[in-house]
Formats: C-alpha cells, structure tokens, sequence
C-alpha cells in the first residue's frame, strides 16, 4: 500500500512531463477593416477555440495577442504584425516556448480550396499565401502542421482580383456557411490535440465533413 501511495503522484508528475506543449496560430490583419474578411479566417477560428476553452486571447505578447489553456497545454497566438509579416511573431513565440516546429499549428484561409473544405498537413509550400511564406521564411523550415481552410477563388484569375478577393468579405452565401466552417475547424483541432494529427486528418481532409456544401 505504502509503494501504491507513493507512485501515484510520480505516475502524475511523469504524465505532465510527457504532455506536448503546442501553439495554434490564427492568422489574419489586426485592423478593424480587415475584421471580417476572408484573409481573417484564421484569427476567427482561434476566437473560437478560445470560447470553447474560456479564455480570453488579449495578453501582447511576441507582437501578438495571446491566451493560454493550461488544461490543454496550449498557447493561442493572433500575430499582430500584419499577414505578411507573420513569421516574426511566431519565430519569437517559438523560442520563448520552447515548442517546436512540428507543435506548432497554424489556422489560415486557402484559396485552393473551396469553402466548407479544409486540409490539414504537415510540411509544404507557402502556396502563395503570404503568412505562410513568412513563417517559412522566419523559422527557415517548413515543418509546421497547416490547417488550411478553404474559402474558394475569385471568378478572374490573376494576382490583383486574388488580393482583391482575399481582403474582401464574404458573401451572403458564404456568411450563411461561415458559423458551420468555424465550428467545423475547431472541432478538428480539438480532435487533434485529444486523439493526435492522424485522426483529425483521416475525418477532416475530406469533402463534407465540415458539414455544409462546398462553395468554390
């Protein structure tokens, strides 16, 4: 009885040692204009993460806004730097932290996907998108784990109708699907840190499972 006692709080002890630290990072722009628009997907995701978690992501940290669930062992971040600059908050949140790369979880919209569509990865190119290419940049690897969510491309295809389409707002249509894409996001996360990657990827890198019809 006295060795059963005595084991108990180690086996705790040990069991947190083992537990993965992780950062999620919504990306998006920090001014009010840019508050519902479709490059601030990322930052809407993480909100609401946060409520479900019930913390609040206000404390300036790393040029981000930032909370913690110490339930979880997880930091939220929303770089503050704008989208292109990215990289910097999470390269010091990173070694602040001590987590690495492939802790390290980024919430972003992806044109090449449609909405009401989401891929989760490990590793990859920027594709285009100007927050990821930043954080490739910065940390000078690409072994960070994407949640790319789709929000579909604009109807002509060229470099200032994209910019144009990312920094603008959804649709009515698409506000109509938006709440089931977040919560569908967050579901995903939470999976994943409960039941590891895999999991999340063999439910979620598939078409409906965010439950609601694909917009492109």
């Amino acid at each position: 009885m006295v060795c059963g006692a005595r084991r108990g709080p180690f086996h705790v002890s040990m069991h947190m040692q083992a537990r993965a630290e992780r950062l999620i990072v919504g990306l998006g722009n920090p001014e009010s204009e840019y508050a519902d628009t479709r490059h601030n997907l990322g930052f809407a995701c993480v909100r609401e993460l946060a409520r479900r978690f019930d913390v609040r992501v206000d404390k300036r940290r790393w040029q981000s806004l930032v909370g913690r669930v110490e339930s979880r062992g997880v930091w939220l971040v929303m770089p503050q730097t704008y989208m292109n600059l990215s990289g910097e908050a999470v390269t010091k949140a990173m070694k602040d932290t001590g987590i690495a790369a492939a802790d390290t979880w980024v919430v972003y919209d992806e044109l090449d996907l449609p909405l009401c569509r989401m891929r989760i990865r490990l590793g990859g190119s920027g594709a285009g998108h100007n927050g990821v290419r930043s954080i490739i940049a910065a940390l000078g690897t690409d072994e960070f784990v994407r949640f790319r969510v789709g929000i579909g491309k604009p109807a002509r295809k060229s470099s200032s109708s994209g910019v144009h389409y990312v920094l603008g707002r959804f649709t009515k249509a698409e506000a109509g699907r938006l709440p089931g894409v977040i919560s569908g996001v967050a579901d995903a996360v939470e999976l994943a840190l409960d039941a590891g990657l895999e999991r999340a990827m063999d439910r979620y890198n598939r078409a409906g499972a965010l439950g609601c019809e694909e917009l492109s």
